[in-house]
Formats: structure tokens, sequence, C-alpha cells
């Protein structure tokens, strides 16, 4: 069968679909009167040490229709409809605008919907909880049933929200090569979003990126499929807790994983774009992490993408998110809609004629929810009336929506405190992580002996992002932030002096909510350049802080709020300033700030030393000043390739043998392969060793290396482990990334590092479309990046 015939979906939902999602219809109950409740038993629903699917289908045989098309709605921008003028809920106008419930409230904490809190702040704990509870107790209270609302709230790296923590992004978490941290970290977030009375958030993000023109590739963990695997697990076990239970556990919510799938290869590098991609590439590269999550913890939200596979957009494919994901992966939980991916099947892949339609091809592949207004899904109502939706399909997805509100215990225990709401944010605990965190994801990608600075002497400070620490999007607002240029104080105290300068402006803006943006007025800039190298002149030693902002790299979620590029050079005169600093001849250190891989080939050849921080979060200038004067030692590895210049793209480490066979008058190579990343020590490793020469197809094998710490001072590195398979079927990548372990060791200090392979690892997608380990020759290859790598052969036989 063909991809384009399994990914055909028809509207009607067949009895198989159904028995699929582990769910069979119930019919709908007449509405009770006023008498018949007052003398009725406590119904089952209500009994907490019931089981949960009894209490599903009681519930569920009691709702009106009506009642149950409200559960598969959410307000968002419409909160202005039940607010009053000063942002206050009026449980009065919730009755009449949601007269039978609701099934879910987005983002709390904001003020009012998608506004940027530059111009309207959010909502601190205090608040929210006061919302929620307000909204809860109207819900509980005051509807027919009482069934809770369902909140959600954004948690990439942090709780996007007022005074909570701020993490380093997913690309610098990704950079960390440590899955614990992120587990750790997510845990810290998840407390955070729960103590203000919220059971969901919206990551993690498990796309692999191959499109570094992409804005949103600062929201993921890079371009290996393993990699992301591992990271995306962590994230969910650190939200959720670990294990496969799905009853939610004090300080911990429900994790959404997101966007299934293609999104972080788009056509033209546009977000949204489509992903023309092959079923065997899917099923080897973009579908592993979704899988892993799924199979290895008990994920209770699925996200399809915005983007469309082979024609079909991802909210309107079956395949995808009925046979694949629940059928194939076993898929239990609630799949909700991107924010108003449903209805784009009409306004723009124009698959659907209307709203209308657009409710029924999404409900039929097999989404639940949809988010963030319930624009489309308020028509099922009259579809189902009209014979054009049957209660079946409406039974199926509201299912899965109470499944979701018993297991987050929302039933019997709906309201928060806010005393134990702020007392849960921005612990100490909390910020110290968030300094662990910038510490380990920073990368070293050069150094000609430089770093580590010493704090004596006049060092000059200069750049765009030295006097802010920049958060990246889907950004939380700690009470405090430490930018480069105050860590750097903050370090040296009066050892050394400190000068500093902007340099050039980036943007005019770098509110990562406006839809303008403008780059600074080059004769303006050029004004600060001269400014910025009388400044220089009198220092010892440079360090520029240069690379991106908010608005430079950023989720393009509209033709008037657009966030991918056309190139990967910098921009606002950048170039201009550090050839005018480099000009001086002192030692320049150049910190690269940025949401995305930037072609820095002039800097990076120039430069005395280069250091990749990404986005860093509250604790930026701690992290960075701690690594550039040696009190920590680097070991952060890059999870994306780098390219020389756009025309490489595609470009990533695990390519094909066919490809980057060379281009006229330009280097292949790209700026720094994946897995890079320096120290202020140095580690031999030896060959890798394997615990027998040959296996069965159903065997495995433990793959065993040494690694010594042959510097003078103590650091971390990663021991990364790649496999090839020397001849297949169909193609296989040159490498693939297997295994990884970041391992801290003391000066002189060795030790034996081991992986294990099994069969899933070795394993490719033959011509069959069959998952299989076929017979032969295996290169294991381990290295401290993907390029220098020392291997060894294992011999698979049949």
């Amino acid at each position: 069968m063909t991809v384009k015939h399994r990914l055909a979906s028809c509207i009607s939902v067949t009895a198989a679909a159904i028995a699929l999602a582990g769910f069979a219809p119930a019919p709908a109950a007449p509405m009770p009167t006023a008498s018949a409740q007052a003398s009725a038993p406590t119904p089952l629903y209500k009994d907490a040490d019931a089981p949960i699917a009894a209490r599903v289908d009681d519930l569920l045989q009691r709702m009106t229709l009506e009642e149950k098309v409200a559960q598969l709605e959410v307000i968002w921008t419409n909160k202005d409809k039940v607010f009053d003028d000063n942002l206050q809920f009026v449980p009065a106008k919730m009755a009449k605008t949601y007269p039978n419930g609701i099934g879910g409230v987005a983002r709390p904490s904001d003020a009012h919907g998608p506004i940027s809190p530059r111009v309207e702040p959010g909502r601190n704990a205090a608040d929210t909880v006061k919302l929620v509870n307000a909204i809860q107790r109207w819900s509980m209270e005051k509807t027919r049933l009482g069934i809770p609302v369902l909140f959600h709230e954004e948690g990439l790296h942090g709780y996007a929200a007022p005074g909570t923590t701020s993490f380093p992004q997913a690309i610098a978490l990704a950079s960390s090569f440590d899955p614990d941290l992120v587990r750790r970290i997510n845990a810290v977030t998840a407390r955070e979003i729960r103590a203000r009375g919220v059971t969901q958030a919206l990551s993690p993000v498990v796309d692999i990126a191959r499109d570094p023109r992409w804005g949103r590739i600062e929201e993921t963990f890079g371009e290996d499929p393993y990699l992301v695997g591992e990271m995306g697990v962590a994230a969910v076990e650190g939200l959720q807790g670990p294990g496969h239970a799905r009853v939610l556990q004090p300080g911990k919510v429900f994790a959404t994983l997101k966007h299934l799938t293609g999104h972080g290869q788009p056509e033209s590098g546009e977000n949204i774009g489509p992903a023309p991609i092959a079923e065997r590439e899917l099923r080897t590269y973009f579908f592993p992490p979704f899988e892993q999550v799924v199979k290895r913890t008990g994920i209770e939200a699925v996200m399809p993408s915005y983007n469309e596979i082979d024609g079909v957009p991802s909210h309107a494919n079956k395949w995808l998110l009925t046979d694949i994901l629940r059928g194939e992966w076993g898929f239990q939980g609630v799949v909700v809609s991107d924010y108003s991916a449903i209805d784009q099947l009409r306004d723009i892949h124009h698959v659907a004629g209307s709203l209308e339609e657009a409710a029924r091809i999404a409900l039929d592949a097999g989404v639940d929810m949809d988010l963030p207004d319930g624009i489309s899904f308020e028509t099922l109502t009259s579809q189902v009336r009209a014979g054009k939706v049957s209660q079946a399909q409406i039974d199926r997805a509201v299912r899965y929506v109470l499944d979701m509100k018993f297991r987050s215990g929302l039933f019997e225990h709906p309201y928060a405190d806010a005393a134990k709401a702020q007392a849960a944010s921005e612990t100490p605990e909390a910020k110290a992580l968030a300094v662990e965190a910038a510490k380990k994801a920073i990368v070293l990608l050069k150094n000609d002996g430089t770093l580590p600075l010493k704090a004596q002497g006049t060092i000059a400070v200069i750049g765009p992002n030295a006097a802010k620490a920049h958060l990246g999007g889907y950004y939380g607002e700690p009470t405090s932030t430490v930018s480069l240029l105050d860590g750097v104080k903050a370090y040296v105290g009066n050892r050394a002096k400190i000068v500093y300068s902007e340099g050039v402006q980036i943007t005019k803006d770098d509110d990562w909510w406006a839809d303008k943006v403008e780059l600074a007025d080059p004769a303006e800039n050029r004004r600060r350049i001269a400014q910025a190298v009388e400044v220089a002149k009198t220092a010892d030693t440079i360090i520029l802080n240069i690379g991106g902002n908010e608005q430079t790299s950023r989720e393009g979620w509209a033709k008037e709020h657009i966030g991918d590029r056309a190139s990967l050079d910098m921009v606002g005169q950048q170039q201009e300033l550090f050839d005018a600093l480099k000009a001086l001849g002192k030692p320049i250190v150049v910190v690269l700030t940025n949401g995305r891989p930037l072609s820095t080939v002039k800097v990076a050849d120039e430069a005395n030393a280069l250091v990749e921080s990404w986005y860093l979060g509250q604790a930026t200038g701690t992290g960075l000043a701690s690594m550039l004067f040696g009190e920590t030692n680097p070991g952060g590895k890059l999870p994306v390739t780098i390219p020389r210049t756009v025309g490489q793209i595609p470009i990533y480490y695990n390519y094909k043998p066919s490809a980057h066979r060379g281009y006229l008058f330009t280097d292949a190579d790209p700026l720094f392969p994946f897995g890079w990343g320096l120290s202020y020590s140095t580690f031999s490793l030896s060959k890798p060793r394997l615990s027998q020469a040959s296996i069965g197809t159903e065997g495995t094998v433990t793959v065993s290396v040494d690694i010594t710490n042959s510097g003078k001072r103590a650091g971390d590195e990663v021991v990364q482990l790649y496999i090839r398979d020397k001849e297949s079927s169909v193609t296989q990548p040159v490498k693939a990334l297997k295994g990884f372990q970041r391992v801290t060791l003391n000066a002189g200090e060795r030790r034996t590092v081991n992986f294990t392979l099994t069969p899933e690892a070795l394993s490719l997608w033959n011509i069959d479309m069959k998952r299989v380990v076929e017979p032969g020759e295996f290169e294991i290859m381990t290295g401290t990046n993907s390029v220098d790598l020392q291997s060894t052969t294992l011999t698979v036989t049949g």
C-alpha cells in the first residue's frame, strides 16, 4: 500500500476505530429534573474510589450533547467575554457565554489572551490562583454536573508566567547532553505550574530540527532522533513523574508531546510549511522521539503539527493520529490540537470548505480537543443533530477528555492555595538549578588559549546582547535576571576594571510577541561602533556578545508575525562591529547569544575564542562569567550541525552516503559538526571494545570505552556512540548516534563507560516497511564528537 493510500482519510468513524480507541459509545441520557437530582444518591462519577473507566462511563451517560461538545472546547482569546473591565472573572458572564460548561482554559497566568506581557503584564501567583479557583468554583458548583476545568500553561524551559524560574531554552538544554538535568528542570517547572492550580503543560517539543532557517529550532532538542528522544523522555518524567502510571501525583502536571510530526524540516525553512517526507524517512528519523516517549512514559497528551505530510495536514491525518499513534504505539491519552490548527484546515490548507467540515475531518482523524478557542468544534452539536457527525465520534473524544480530568484528580482537588503557590515559585533550589543549567549548557567552540580569562587589568564587555539576559521564545518572567555584563562585574569584583559599550543594536525592539520586526538604523549603529572602539582601546581584553534576539529567531505564527529567515548571517552591522574591534589587535572572546545556528565563518576564523550560549535563562551572566574566568570547565556539545552557509542546507551529521560530495568553490564541511564542544581539560578515549564480536539478530552487545582526563583540572566530557550499517537492503546514514554519557573526571582520573546496543538500535525499516535487524557488519564508533571517532566491527548473524 502506498503512503498516499495510507494517509487517505474518510469522514465516518467505524466500529473498528472506536474499538481501537478502547472505548464503546454510550447513549446520551435525558437531563434529569432538579427534584430527581436532589433525591438521587451520590453518582458513581463522584466516587473517588471507583475505577476511572467506570466513572467516565457513568458521567458520559448523564451528559447532554451540548455538555459533551463543550468538553471539547477551550477558552483563550474569548476571555474578555467572561471578564470585567479589570480582567476579573464574572460568573454571570461565564454562565451566559458557556451555559454547558467548558473543557479547558488556556494560560490563566496571562492577562486576557495573546498579548505581550510588556503591553499588559500577566498574573502573579496569587492572582493566577484567584482566577483558577473562581473558574473552578463556578464549574464545580454552578454547572449541572460539576465537571472541573482543565487548565494548561506553557512550560518549555520553565513556567512561562510572572514570578517563575526561567531555565535555558530547549536547544541549550540539549547542549548539556544531560537527561538528568532536563528531568530535574522539568520537575521544578511542574511544581511551579501545579501550585497555581494548573494540571497540563504544553511541553516538551520533540521535533527533530533539520533546517536552521526555521525560527522554532530553538524550541527543539536538536537534529538527532536518539538525543531528542532521550531528552524528551527525561522532560516528560520530570513533568509527570517516572513510569507509566497515568494518575497525576502532587506537584506534577501532565505533559503534552509536540508536534507530531515533520515540523522541524519545513519546505523553505518556513514555519507551517509542507513537509514532503516519505514514510521510511518519517519512521527512521521523525517518529522515534515520539515513539520513545509514548512507549516509555505515561504521556497523557499529544499535539499534532501544523504542517502537511504528503498532502495531508497532520490534524487531518488519520493514519498518523489513529493508526500510528494509537494503533502501533498504544497511546491512550488525549490528542489536543495546536492553536487554531483545525481552523487552518479551511483557512491555510484548503482541505475543508468550512469550519464545520474542518471539525469533521479533525475529529475523524483523531483530534479530541480544539485549542485554543473551540471555533471549529463548537459546530459539532448542530452537525450531530443534522446527521453529519455521529454520537459515537463525540463520545470517543469526550471519553479521552474526561479520562484525563479524572486522572488529574480535579474532581477531588480542583482548587489551589495562593500561599503555597507563592512558596513554590523561584525557590533557592530552583535558582541554584538555573545556575547549574546555564553552566552545563555552554558550548566552547574554539579556544586558542585565551580562555579562561584572568580577572585583572581592564576588560571591555561589548555587544548588543551584553547588558540583557535574553530568554528566548515561550519565556517566563523571573523576578530577576543576570546579564553577561552583570555576571562579569559580579565575578571580578574589584580585581579588574570593567568597561562597557553596546556596540550596535540588532533590532529596534526585541519583544517576541510584537508582529513588526525592524532592523536598527545602520547609521546609528556605525556611530555606536565608533563609540565601542574608543571604549575597547582602553581595555586589555574584549568580550564581545553578539548573535541574535527574540525577534531574529522565533515562531512565525502568521503572515504578519514572521520568524524564519532565508539567511544564517548575523544582522544589524554585527560583523562590522567585530571587524572594527578585531582591528585593535587585542584578544577578543566572542559569546554568541542566539536561537538558531549562525554561519559566523569570519568570526570563527579570527576570534581568539568562540562560545555558543544559545539562551541560558535567568542565570545567563552567572553561568557565562563562571565559564569565561575558569571557575567552570565547559562541557556542553552541539545538538545541531552549524553550517558555513545557508547554501549547504539541509546539512546534518546523519546524512546518506550519496550526499555531501562537495561544491565548486565552497567547503562542503560544516563550520562546526554535531556533538562538537571543547574543554579546558584534555581527554583521551580508548578504542571501543565489544562484549562479543558476533551476535544474532535478536542479541544485544555491550560496548565499552575507557576515558581518561589527561588534563590538569577536573572537567566534563560527553562520550558518544555511533553506528554504521556497512551494507543494507535500503540506504542507511553514514553514522547514527545510539548512545551518549556525560561524565565528570578529576585530573588523571580514568573511567570505563558502557553502552548496550539492542536489536532496536541496530534495526532499519526494510523494503517492505518492516522494522528488522539485517545480518551483516556494523561499524561501532566512539568519540567526543561526530567526526573524531575510533571504531571496531560488530558482526550480526542470521
